[in-house]
């Protein structure tokens, strides 16, 4: 029973090991497209894909997301779709002719 232990814990620390390894790879990618002066939305798009991948890699390793139920997966997937509205709300109403027309 012991080593059976053992042999887990070492390879939960080895895939911890792997994301942390991951993590710091794309932290300098991300520093050495920087240096790349990529025009503005270029380099928004590939920051973010970046981050991205980093959030992904955090929330499922370290905060245990990966070996978690549906529900937490729906939640998750509804504060997404939310959070997206929110920030496509502004454009929505900045496009809107009628609140313009009747803003005294």
């Amino acid at each position: 029973m012991d080593t059976a232990h053992t042999q887990e814990f070492k390879k939960h620390i080895r895939t911890y090991i792997l994301v942390f390894v991951a993590l710091l790879a794309l932290t300098i990618i991300t520093v050495t497209i920087s240096t790349l002066h990529l025009s503005v939305p270029a380099a928004i798009t590939v920051a973010l894909i970046i981050a991205t991948i980093k959030s992904s890699l955090v929330a499922s390793y370290f905060m245990h997301l990966i070996s978690e139920k549906k529900l937490i997966f729906l939640a998750l997937l509804i504060t997404v779709v939310f959070f997206v509205a929110l920030m496509w709300l502004p454009i929505f109403a900045h496009s809107d002719p009628i609140i313009y027309k009747n803003v005294p």
